[in-house]
C-alpha cells in the first residue's frame, strides 16, 4: 500500500520531492506524472503543480495550462502527497 501523508497547512516538504510523483483523485482517477512545479518566488508558496503526458481524464477537468500547452493542477487541491499526489477535483471547479 501507498505511503500517503495527509497535507496540514504547516506541514512543509521540498517541491522537487513532488516531481516524478503520480497524481491521482481521491476517487482513484490517474492524471499522469508531476514534470515541474510553479511557486511564488518571494514566499515560497506552490501554486500549480504541471502534468506530463495527461491523461483523458485530467483533460476533462478543463485545467489552466501554461505557454507550452501543459496542464497546471491548482496547487490547492493537492489534499495527500506520498507515493503518490493526491488532489480533490471538488476543489479545481
Amino acid at each position: 500500500m501507498p505511503k500517503i501523508n495527509m497535507m496540514d497547512e504547516k506541514e512543509k516538504f521540498v517541491a522537487t520531492d513532488i516531481i516524478g510523483k503520480t497524481v491521482v483523485s481521491k476517487t482513484g482517477k490517474k492524471f499522469r506524472t508531476v514534470c515541474d512545479v510553479i511557486f511564488e518566488t518571494r514566499s515560497g508558496e506552490l501554486i500549480h503543480i504541471v502534468l506530463t503526458n495527461p491523461t483523458p481524464s485530467a483533460f476533462k477537468l478543463e485545467l489552466e495550462k501554461d505557454s507550452e500547452g501543459n496542464l497546471l493542477v491548482p496547487f490547492s487541491s493537492v489534499i495527500a502527497v506520498g507515493d503518490l499526489v493526491v488532489i480533490s477535483e471538488e476543489d479545481i471547479i
